[in-house]
Parts: C-alpha cells; sequence; structure tokens
C-alpha cells in the first residue's frame, strides 16, 4: 500500500505541477528560442477582403442593440463588412430590434440551438472570410483589421481573438476568479501561438476561412473549440491575435459559471473523444504535445490526480515530515477554496483570494461534465 502510494503522490503531484506549472514554463522557453514571430502589417483599406460578421444571438434583447451599433462602427470600409444576425430559437426582441438596422441582415428559424443556427446560415455565406461573435460582447475598435491581416499568410486557416473580462474594483468569486484565469489563460494562448498553432478558439471572437468551415455534428456541445481544431487537423494554423479583443462582463453568479464550466468540461472531453487523430505525434509532431499538455490534461487525468494525490498523501501522512507539511499544505489550499465558497457571493478587493476556490470549481467540473456527457 505504500509503494503504490508513494508512485501516485510523485506521479500525481507531477502532472498537476506540469499541467498548470510547467507546461507555461517550457512552452515559454520554446517560443523564445524560437524567436518573434512576425506579425503581418494591416492591409490598406483597397486591398482589404470582404468578410461577414456571423452573430449568433439568442434571446439577446438587453445586448443587441448595442452589440449592432459597436459592429456598425468598427475600423473596416462600410462596402466590406456583412454582418448577420442569427436569431434562432429567440422568443423576445431580439429579431425585432436587429431589423430595425437596414444594414444588418437577419435570419430567424424556431429552432434553438445555436449549432444549427450557424451551421444553416454558414452555407449562405459567399465571403472567403467569416468571423464569429457573440451579442453579449464588444468589439474593439481595429479587431477585424488586427484579425484579417493574418490571413495573407495562405497557412492561417484561423484566427482567434482575445476574450477579456470586465472585472469590477470589488468583484465577487465568479468575476474575480474568472478574470485572473483568462488573464492566464490568454499568455499561454499566445505562446502556443508563437510556438506553432493556437490550441482552440474562444467563441467570443474568432474568423475561419469559409472554404475551411467543418461543419460540427448536430450534438456538438463546444463547437468553436472542434470548429478551430479541426482546421488545425487539416495542416493549418490558428493564429492567436490578442488585439483583437471582445470584451465582456463575468458570469453574473457562480451558479452560471458553474453551469458554463460543466458545459465546456462536457464538450471538451466530448472533442477528445471525436477527434483522436489529434493525439498522433507521428502525424501532428508538436502540436500533439501542445494539445496534450494545454487540453487533454485538464479535461482528463489531472482533476483526478488532484484526488489522488490528497488521498495518497494521507496514507503517507507519518512516513516523514515532509509528507506532513504536504499534507497540511493541502488541506490549508482546500480551506481557501472552502472559504471562497462560503463567501462567495461578497465583494472583496483582494482578488487572489478566490483563486484556489476557482481552481477547485474548475476541477470539479470536469467529473460533473462528465456526467453530463454520460447521460
Amino acid at each position: 500500500m505504500i509503494e503504490i502510494s508513494l508512485y501516485t503522490f510523485w506521479i500525481g503531484l507531477a502532472l498537476i505541477v506540469y499541467t498548470y506549472v510547467g507546461y507555461g514554463v517550457i512552452i515559454y522557453i520554446f517560443s523564445k528560442l524560437k524567436g518573434k514571430v512576425k506579425t503581418p502589417p494591416i492591409q490598406a483599406d483597397s486591398e482589404l477582403p470582404i468578410v461577414t460578421l456571423l452573430i449568433a444571438a439568442y434571446n439577446e434583447e438587453r445586448f443587441i442593440a448595442s452589440k449592432i451599433e459597436n459592429s456598425l462602427g468598427l475600423d473596416y470600409p462600410t462596402e466590406k463588412l456583412k454582418i448577420c444576425i442569427v436569431t434562432d430559437g429567440s422568443t423576445d426582441r431580439t429579431l425585432e430590434i436587429a431589423q430595425g438596422y437596414s444594414s444588418v441582415k437577419t435570419f430567424h428559424s424556431r429552432k434553438i440551438r445555436k449549432i444549427h443556427a450557424v451551421n444553416r446560415v454558414i452555407k449562405l455565406v459567399d465571403s472567403p472570410i467569416v468571423i464569429f461573435s457573440d451579442a453579449n460582447t464588444t468589439l474593439n475598435f481595429s479587431s477585424i483589421k488586427n484579425i484579417v491581416r493574418h490571413f495573407q499568410d495562405d497557412q492561417v486557416g484561423g484566427v482567434s481573438g482575445e476574450k477579456k473580462i470586465m472585472v469590477n474594483e470589488a468583484d465577487n468569486a465568479s468575476g474575480a476568479g474568472e478574470g485572473i484565469y483568462w488573464k492566464y489563460e490568454s499568455a499561454l494562448k499566445k505562446l502556443d501561438s508563437q510556438l506553432s498553432t493556437s490550441i482552440g478558439a474562444a467563441g467570443e471572437l474568432f474568423a475561419v476561412r469559409t472554404s475551411l468551415y467543418h461543419t460540427p455534428e448536430p450534438d456538438t456541445i463546444i463547437e468553436d473549440f472542434v470548429t478551430s481544431m479541426k482546421i488545425v487537423s487539416q495542416g493549418y494554423r490558428f493564429v492567436y491575435e490578442p488585439d483583437a479583443y471582445a470584451m465582456e462582463t463575468a458570469s453574473a453568479t457562480i451558479q452560471d459559471e458553474w453551469k458554463r464550466k460543466v458545459r465546456i468540461s462536457a464538450g471538451g472531453i466530448q472533442a477528445i473523444l471525436r477527434m483522436p487523430e489529434l493525439l498522433n505525434p507521428f502525424r501532428y509532431g508538436i502540436i500533439t504535445w501542445q494539445y496534450v499538455s494545454h487540453r487533454v490534461l485538464r479535461w482528463t487525468l489531472t482533476p483526478l490526480a488532484l484526488l489522488l494525490v490528497l488521498v495518497s498523501n494521507i496514507i503517507l501522512y507519518s512516513l516523514s515530515p515532509f509528507y506532513q507539511v504536504a499534507l497540511y499544505a493541502q488541506l490549508f489550499f482546500y480551506l481557501l477554496a472552502l472559504m471562497g465558497h462560503l463567501m462567495r457571493e461578497r465583494k472583496i478587493n483582494v482578488k487572489g483570494f478566490f483563486v484556489p476556490y476557482y481552481f477547485c470549481m474548475m476541477n470539479l467540473s470536469v467529473f460533473a461534465g462528465l456526467g453530463r456527457l454520460l447521460l
């Protein structure tokens, strides 16, 4: 029992440290050794391609007007920017408000799922580039130009923008934890892109070559991730562009953030099962390493390792002072997470206080996501 616990503790600990710290350090070193990738210049207006901005909006009457105003005000030639709003399944005034803008094309169907809406309308897109953006986000002024410039490289199949969470000075656990997490995630995406390709795209803002768009299966849970990785599997790069960003407020409540995390976890596991080809290093080389390190481990082995390290540490407690300190450190971390849970709806200025809570919630959501997927 002791021998098995020793192996379990050290292998599990190494996996956890590698997933959340080691991979970032290694890819940072690799990207520095490779050198800075030159960003293509922004093209003159006369050289810019026609693009379609596709916005799926389900019961978004609170945001749709500001989203359209924001889209119309972006720094891109009006005659080259087609704005399409898909309001499938909406039962509020989303469609009515969108139809009040003559320069916007609207689509509506009674089917509710976002993936059906996108798959239906994408067939009607006739521009070489299609940009996806959520209805509850605001894009920065030069976002489209910053995205489009990367398509001058024929090897670029898609571009992922940055997701920015607008965190208040005093926010609850959801807002504080989510904001810190996305800063960390954005840094990893930038390094991934510099080394070879970004691993996945944020649904809030990303673009693809229309000809490369792969229609996801109807029951796909996180279609943005699947769409981007299908393009990568075809041999194209997905570039991360931090100067094109979508701003949105943090999840209103912990319950909303929990549901979102469970959905992402379920979708991540589903994507791994449906894209086994990306796990072949003989075919994809360094991309497989990035994919496994940045995504697969987080959605599979690492959450389990957290549990096994705690259990094995309890068994090893009396073996040496080291294991006693290690157990106390783990218990202290989880105590902070519990305190974060108990004060999750309070407004606290110290954002880092909620990191243990958000970290635990993120890993617990993997188990809940697996349950959702199985059911």
